[in-house]
């Protein structure tokens, strides 16, 4: 749980609430600052009037790109995530950095991490990977035209592309050697609403 709830605010009685009401902060705190992401301790009253400690990931927001090549093939990435301790197939992604907007990120990403140029760009697909204490939000783009040039990969990246079709890709997704979230939704929304 990303915080705990402590009560409502003194003697008021639960509003009804609208889809658009927002949270009030009452009290921010920064517990943690590092490279890519901060904590947050935030004193909130929410919509329902309920007074709770949400502690938050703040992190400035993702983009997955999704290279399609002419014969329909989809180029994955293959790296070691130390969190998830093991090598993992997954879309090319990467933070979005200060003064970047969304497609800015995609094409930086895209060319850092397999050395691909995409003639044309385009957003399919955007979600909150954990809505419950994590800020990020990832933005997924098709990726097509693309022209294989030089990688330039971050220096503490080594990183295996590789192009599967539909089919290997779909067997992946039902044996479970797709194991990230992002690449299993992104895949399976394109799948069933973009082709």
């Amino acid at each position: 749980m990303a915080g705990k709830k402590t009560r409502k605010a003194a003697g008021k009685k639960s509003p009804k609430t609208s889809c658009d009401e927002k949270a009030k902060t009452l009290s921010s705190k920064i517990a943690f600052k590092g490279k890519v992401f901060s904590v947050r301790r935030d004193e909130v009253i929410e919509p329902s009037g309920v007074r709770a400690t949400r502690d938050v990931i703040a992190h400035s927001g993702s983009v997955v790109v999704m290279p399609v090549l002419d014969d329909g093939k989809i180029v994955l990435i293959r790296q070691y995530r130390y969190a998830a301790r093991q090598y993992l197939w997954e879309l090319v992604a990467g933070r979005i950095d200060p003064g970047e907007n969304v497609k800015q990120a995609a094409v930086r990403e895209l060319i850092e991490e397999t050395g691909l140029r995409a003639r044309k760009m385009r957003q399919f697909l955007e979600f909150w990977p954990s809505p419950g204490f994590l800020e990020e939000k990832m933005f997924v783009l098709l990726a097509e035209g693309v022209t294989q040039g030089e990688a330039h990969p971050e220096e503490d990246e080594r990183i295996e592309a590789k192009a599967f079709s539909r089919s290997e890709l779909e067997k992946m997704l039902q044996n479970g050697v797709l194991r990230d979230a992002k690449t299993i939704s992104s895949l399976l929304y394109y799948f069933q609403f973009v082709v």
